[in-house]
């Protein structure tokens, strides 16, 4: 019954994600704003919201063990960033692998993806930097926690900026379809467009959630930790809206969106969430963690370096998702 379940909500994640999808394409294009920011802002912190919501319930809401819930919350504020940028970023190479082919190019708007990943490397490697503070040391556990939320503020700023200029260069947001709603006879208008897009968002929360607790039920029975669910089994349940999405995006030849839609839920992941991290736990650098870290600050960079000297190949995905395996690897046998 339980994997019933599982595959129920699974499927009502999919829907949602199309709800979604097209509500905001609709949205992009009324605001007339690129799709850099319907990608990496809008579609990437929409859909971030249930995993968003893991860590902070398990932190001040979560069971009545304190430690357990820090292990939770820490391992699912890391866990999603190195979701994101490998297993995520893999799963786009083989959605388009048998139409582009292995040798085949991505082409997302570069300086928007370039600005990504920087701002991302920049934020994680703070809180990498911040496991080596001493808890005591509050000062500069502030100081860093507070770097990181202002770092988001910049690229927020930063990314609202470039919207003009990359409309005009013909990177405007547009919708593939008509409305869903509009097809059962309802005008395509501005409170037509939220009312769909607040009703995927609440389904793809619905299913998130869902699958999540299902997947919470299921540990027991693999005989995993609290740290090992938190860290390499939640993030896949909650990262399914980023996945589907922009699976959704790049099959359709929207590479900007696609790779927005993941590359900005890191940004907003790997700034926000661990500056909760850093001021309301431990943080300290278990080798877990720490290897999480690694792992995924390769990835990103592994990615920056490959966009930087003549773009990105459909293989280039693969060596993300290698690592992936490798980090499981590590976590079942030797950690």
């Amino acid at each position: 019954m339980l994997w019933v379940e599982l595959l129920g909500y699974l499927i009502l994640i999919l829907i949602a994600a199309e709800v979604f999808v097209n509500a905001l394409e609709h949205l992009g294009e009324k605001l007339n704003i690129s799709e850099g920011v319907t990608g990496s802002l809008f579609a990437a912190v929409g859909t971030a919201l249930p995993e968003t919501l893991v860590p902070v319930l398990a932190i001040f809401a979560g069971t009545s063990n304190a430690a357990v819930n820090q292990e939770i919350g820490v391992g699912a504020i890391l866990g999603a960033p190195l979701m994101l940028a490998t297993l995520s970023l893999s799963l786009l190479s083989f959605a388009v692998l048998r139409k582009r082919g292995v040798t085949g190019t991505y082409t997302p708007e570069r300086t928007g993806l370039t600005r990504d990943l920087n701002f991302f490397l920049v934020a994680f490697s703070l809180a990498c930097l911040a496991m080596f503070v001493p808890h005591d040391n509050s000062t500069i556990r502030a100081a860093l926690s507070f770097g990181m939320v202002f770092i988001y503020f910049i690229y927020i700023m930063v990314t609202l900026r470039a919207s003009a200029a990359l409309v005009e260069d013909g990177h405007g947001t547009e919708a593939a379809s008509i409305m869903f709603l509009s097809r059962i006879g309802i005008p395509t208008n501005m409170p037509t467009i939220i009312i769909q897009l607040v009703l995927g968002l609440a389904l793809l929360v619905l299913g998130a959630e869902g699958f999540i607790h299902g997947i919470e039920l299921a540990a027991p029975i693999i005989g995993i930790s609290a740290l090992m669910l938190s860290l390499m089994i939640v993030p896949i349940a909650t990262e399914l809206p980023e996945k589907v999405n922009s699976i959704l995006w790049i099959r359709r030849d929207k590479d900007t969106l696609a790779f927005g839609n993941i590359t900005g839920a890191m940004v907003f992941q790997g700034t926000l969430l661990p500056a909760i991290g850093i001021s309301l736990t431990p943080w300290t650098a278990q080798p877990a963690v720490f290897l999480g870290i690694v792992i995924t600050l390769i990835a990103a960079v592994w990615l920056r370096i490959m966009l930087a000297i003549g773009g990105l190949k459909v293989w280039h995905l693969w060596l993300n998702g290698s690592l992936y395996v490798l980090y499981l690897g590590l976590m079942l046998f030797y950690i």
